[in-house]
């Protein structure tokens, strides 16, 4: 703690000219490492008891660091760090290669270069992550400035009210970006809220500054605070925008810059969120904005070279896109209840009734003199086309996961679904649904490859009186099963990878026929408009666009089994494949064609254990990608896996018949609708026709309701008018009585709230093609009003002319240029 106290002191006598090398030292000293998060707490704890004993370093430390701070580039801190930027992935990716190479030049100016220099350490980050919530807000509440700083608080507030300025720009060019009105029409009828939000940004900037006076850099507390409450409640109507959006994604489809853009403006509206807590009275607020903004930063910093965390971001942005659309392939993976149950075993004997065909055309290929590529390509076809063809019957393989599965999986983690303990336990339960559905699903296979199998080899024997296959060969493929002195389960694992990337493939091409309306443009096709009856031409691009998904992921997992050994072969690479349901084919084929004294009971045992080991292996590897892909877009820690692992493993020591046999009452946030397309959240009051009790509160954006100028003139003798009227915000953005001096009011009731349930918006198709309505809202009235001679005057000039005229939106005195930050250490 002494070391702590001198350093302190060192910080306090250099406020004036601030030395990073300094504050480096201080870092230093509460620095531990990432496994130690008792020591990092209790190292918070010794700076807090200090600045607790000697108020003065709190005020000393503070200035230092914004007197530091001011010294660089801020405004891109607050508007840039921690957003998605909109470069591509390719020209970042070649950019840190050629970091690797050729160093990129530093940002001298930046304040991440700054905080790259003070945590130089790749464990900083989790360090900082083992830090309680308690200790960070105590210690913040500590640093206080003194009125002979408040100039440096002034400053820093000019800064990140021009950030709000920026941020709330950019809001509005994305939402009203020509990409997502061509993509989502409806956002026509939305149009209104993006423009609105800039207007109270725009508004809520102007008055902040001129009551705290930061133009004459002075911060004085005004005698009524400046209401932020319109402006976060337009930021609320913008985020409802982007949730609804997301909602209607599987019904439109997405592309990756889509997913981008409604990424940035995800991120953007929750920082000027943040900022504008930042500078807001509410004192908790704005220490958890501090906190946020300070762990942003420190992310950005220590990554900013990394090319591991740029891929990881943009997978997460691929894993975001595949998962946002929900595959419409109707192919039901997961069964809930004893229907279900029932009805994938019977899909998964009519898989297993045509892999058996399968399989032994492929063992009858083997006796082609093929070129190794003519060996792959006969292969590929047989795998792919016996796939589409399993699919087109309604027949299912076993262990597949299709993007349906990932995109059900993320909707039991969605943003509006509870607490994380909650989420999880949802989650678990989908889980043990799926292995089930899985297990059926295999038995389903293998109940009927290995009969029919046998049956093919019995009937080949006597129809040509010599075996199918040769001793020799018989003897290779019961080989290829053993799981101990053959390569059977890593194989296993690729043909796992394979499944995964199979259901990313069905997500890919499911969105892409939804986003570029692939069954509409078939049916305007010239020459199938000369071939086909209009009927016929209907059903077909109907039916293309409902299965193009599954239809391209299948064949392209056809491929990938046909082709692997053919690669490895050309390579010298011993890789190969091995698919249960195959397996268990040519297991039979294997037993039948041996000769008698060759077949041992040890070589049966270990030829069926092995295909069991290799059915495990294919789910394991495949159901354990696509969950990582959903927790991925869905941003769950790796604590979070420990946790659902622990849930997993007690439910298989509690109830283990729950994996393998369907339960007498399905779980209700388990169950999947009609379509295979969403999961149920567990909100029986929502479903049934009793009332909700009275301390929910449903949330829809349809109730955000604005009235036409003729319905207002209507309303005379009433107290006030609601230009848009909120049914049921926040308690939090209640605004204050100050606004009733505005010629349109924004009325907001004040429930009691015990507990929020987010439901559909609830908007039909009808009124999300409806003509915009925002030529209704009144922005001459409700934001600012034109004088004579066309100037912008504040809404108060409009009402009172005794009141100051200042403009509310003239343009503010730039801010002095800052000095040449100081040169970091080496």
């Amino acid at each position: 703690m002494s070391e702590i106290k001198h350093i302190l002191q060192q910080i306090t006598a250099l406020s004036d000219v601030p030395d990073p090398a300094v504050l480096k030292r201080l870092i230093d000293e509460l620095r531990v490492s990432d496994k130690e998060p008792t020591l990092a707490n209790q190292n918070i704890q010794n700076l807090i008891e200090v600045l607790r004993q000697h108020p003065e370093y709190g005020d000393g430390l503070s200035s230092f660091v914004l007197k530091l701070i001011i010294e660089y580039r801020q405004i891109a801190l607050y508007t840039d760090t921690g957003i998605m930027s909109d470069q591509g992935f390719f020209y970042s990716l070649r950019r840190l290669i050629g970091h690797r190479f050729l160093p990129l030049l530093p940002q001298e100016d930046s304040v991440v270069e700054l905080v790259g220099y003070l945590f130089d350490k790749r464990s900083d980050e989790r360090w900082l992550a083992h830090i309680e919530k308690e200790k960070w807000d105590e210690l913040v509440g500590l640093l206080k400035v003194h009125e002979q700083h408040l100039n440096l608080v002034a400053t820093a507030k000019n800064s990140i009210l021009n950030a709000i300025i920026i941020l709330s720009y950019r809001i509005s060019g994305i939402g009203l970006h020509p990409d997502l009105m061509e993509s989502y029409p409806q956002m026509l009828n939305y149009s209104a809220s993006f423009v609105a939000q800039n207007q109270e940004a725009v508004l809520y900037v102007n008055q902040y500054r001129e009551a705290h006076e930061l133009d004459t850099l002075t911060d004085i507390i005004p005698e009524k605070a400046v209401d932020p409450a319109p402006l976060l409640v337009m930021i609320e109507q913008c985020e409802d925008i982007v949730a609804t959006i997301r909602k209607r994604i599987y019904k439109t489809g997405i592309s990756i810059r889509l997913t981008n853009m409604m990424l940035r403006l995800d991120q953007s509206l929750q920082r000027m969120r943040i900022l504008t807590e930042l500078v807001a009275n509410n004192y908790d607020k704005r220490d958890r904005a501090i906190i946020e903004l300070i762990q942003a930063l420190i992310t950005t910093a220590s990554h900013r070279y990394s090319i591991g965390y740029l891929i990881d971001n943009n997978t997460k942005l691929l894993s975001r896109k595949v998962t946002e659309n929900a595959s419409r392939v109707g192919e039901h993976y997961i069964s809930t209840d004893k229907s279900g149950y029932q009805k994938m075993f019977k899909k998964a004997s009519i898989g297993g009734f045509i892999i058996a065909f399968m399989a032994t055309t492929k063992i009858l290929a083997y006796h082609l003199a093929l070129a190794p590529m003519g060996r792959a390509f006969v292969n590929s076809m047989i795998y792919g086309l016996g796939f589409v063809f399993i699919h087109i019957v309604h027949g299912t393989v076993a262990t597949k996961q299709p993007a349906m599965t990932a995109a059900a999986i993320a909707s039991t983690i969605s943003d509006s679904s509870g607490k994380k303990s909650h989420q999880l336990n949802k989650l678990s339960e989908l889980v043990v649904d799926i292995l089930r559905t899985q297990f059926i699903a295999i038995m389903g296979n293998i109940m009927m490859a290995i009969p029919v199998a046998l049956i093919i080899s019995f009937a080949w024997l006597q129809y040509t009186g010599a075996p199918m296959i040769d001793t020799d060969k018989a003897a290779h493929l019961l080989h290829d099963l053993d799981p101990f002195r053959s390569l059977a389960l890593p194989h296993a694992a690729i043909a796992g990878v394979y499944l995964f990337l199979s259901g990313l493939i069905a997500g890919y091409y499911d969105n892409l026929a939804v986003y570029n309306q692939i069954g509409a443009r078939i049916q305007r096709h010239k020459l199938l408009q000369y071939l086909l009856p209009k009927a016929w031409l209907q059903r077909l691009g109907g039916f293309i666009e409902a299965n193009l998904g599954a239809i391209m992921g299948n064949f392209i997992f056809g491929v990938f089994l046909g082709s692997t050994a053919t690669i490895g072969f050309l390579f010298g690479l011993p890789i190969d494949i091995r698919h249960i349901a195959f397996a268990s084919a040519n297991l039979a084929h294997g037993l039948f064609n041996m000769s008698s004294n060759q077949l041992e009971w040890q070589v049966v045992l270990l030829s069926v254990f092995g295909v069991l080991l290799i059915g495990m292996v294919n789910l394991i590897v495949s159901f354990s990608l696509a969950l990582l892909v959903a927790l991925r877009s869905k941003e769950v820690k790796f604590v979070d896996w420990s946790r659902l692992t622990k849930q997993l493993f007690s439910h298989l020591m509690t109830h283990p018949s729950d994996f393998f046999w369907p339960r007498d009452k399905p779980m209700k946030y388990a169950r999947i609708d009609s379509q295979g397309q969403m999961i149920f959240d567990d909100t029986a009051p929502q479903n049934s026709n009793q009332p909700l009790p009275k301390n929910y509160v449903v949330r829809r954006l349809s109730d955000v309701k604005v009235l036409p100028k003729a319905l207002q003139k209507k309303t005379e003798g009433q107290q006030a008018v609601t230009d848009i009227h909120y049914t049921n915000p926040s308690a939090e953005h209640q605004l204050s009585p100050e606004l009733n001096n505005r010629e349109a009011h924004i009325t907001v009731n004040k429930p009691a709230i015990n507990k929020t349930i987010e439901l559909d918006d609830g908007l039909t198709e009808e009124a999300l093609s409806s003509v915009p309505y925002s030529q209704d809202i009144q922005y001459g009235k409700t934001h600012a009003a034109f004088d004579e001679n066309n100037q912008i005057v504040s809404d108060a000039i409009s009402q009172d002319s005794t009141a100051d005229n200042k403009v509310a939106g003239d343009a503010k005195t730039p801010l002095p240029k800052p000095k040449k930050p100081p040169n970091l250490p080496s």
